[in-house]
């Protein structure tokens, strides 16, 4: 077994992942960090997504679900992935990413403009990024935020595969929250991705500005809220493990774990 990483080295390597993830969210246009004009009608069982993290129209697709306040199912699909890739080849006859289904209305689509549509008009909100020329600025800066990070999220490496599907309190374009999404898209890990974008004007910036200069409300948006109730605070990303009883913040510790629980 290879020596552990100083910790000090660890931190600092950590720190240069941030760095290089706030460069593909400012590429991305940071889109997919509110969501004020959420779903009025949310589905009562969970959609579910096949994609991969560094996939730009899948990008598209996390964006339009953080903008509407909308929960999914993650099963992801990296690149030589053998855990979800042969189903979303069975259910859509090929193998072409973002694959939504709906349980709600037994809909299953592809194309990030046509999942956008469908879901803003099927659950009410507005899917903003879905007309020209938005729609094509917004997608050259997915391609670039994909660029910026051409092997993050996008290969998949061996893993155990938990019993339940685990737990993510995110939003889109969170630089902490994009580290911890790669990780379980190439350990091929399912989760329910819990879209906590900010809802009000308030509640942008980063915490200590929100909470301590604004004295904002923290419970702005439903799973803000809910976060807040569970945790006493408001901060992605935020990772629950049902199969080991486990519940933490910070990306670093979250990506320790998944690799120490999952990597095989």
């Amino acid at each position: 077994m290879a020596d552990p990483v100083p910790r000090s080295k660890s931190a600092m390597l950590h720190g240069l992942k941030v760095t290089a993830s706030v460069l593909t969210s400012t590429a991305a246009l940071w889109r997919g960090t509110d969501c004020f004009a959420p779903a009025r009608e949310p589905p009562a069982e969970l959609l579910r997504l096949y994609e991969f993290e560094g996939c730009p129209y899948c990008r598209m697709v996390r964006q339009t679900l953080t903008e509407l306040d909308l929960d999914v199912l993650i099963l992801p699909c990296p690149k030589g992935g053998t855990r979800f890739r042969p189903t979303a080849l069975e259910l859509g006859g090929k193998a072409q990413f973002p694959l939504l289904e709906d349980p709600n209305t037994g809909t299953r689509m592809y194309e990030s403009r046509d999942i956008a549509a469908y879901l803003a008009q099927t659950y009410g909100g507005h899917a903003r990024a879905n007309a020209e020329p938005l729609r094509s600025l917004f997608l050259l800066g997915s391609m670039g935020a994909s660029a910026l990070r051409p092997l993050s999220g996008m290969r998949a490496r061996p893993s155990k595969a938990p019993e339940q599907p685990l737990e993510l309190y995110s939003f889109e374009s969170s630089p902490y929250s994009r580290l911890v999404r790669e990780r379980l898209c190439e350990l091929e890990l399912p989760y329910i991705l819990r879209n906590t974008g900010k809802a009000a004007w308030t509640d942008m910036g980063p915490p200590a500005v929100r909470d301590r200069l604004l004295k904002a409300p923290a419970d702005s948006g439903r799973n803000r809220a809910a976060l807040l109730a569970r945790t006493g605070r408001v901060q992605v990303p935020y990772l629950i493990d049902p199969n080991t009883n486990t519940e933490m913040f910070e990306s670093a510790d979250i990506i320790d774990y998944l690799e120490r629980q999952y990597a095989a």
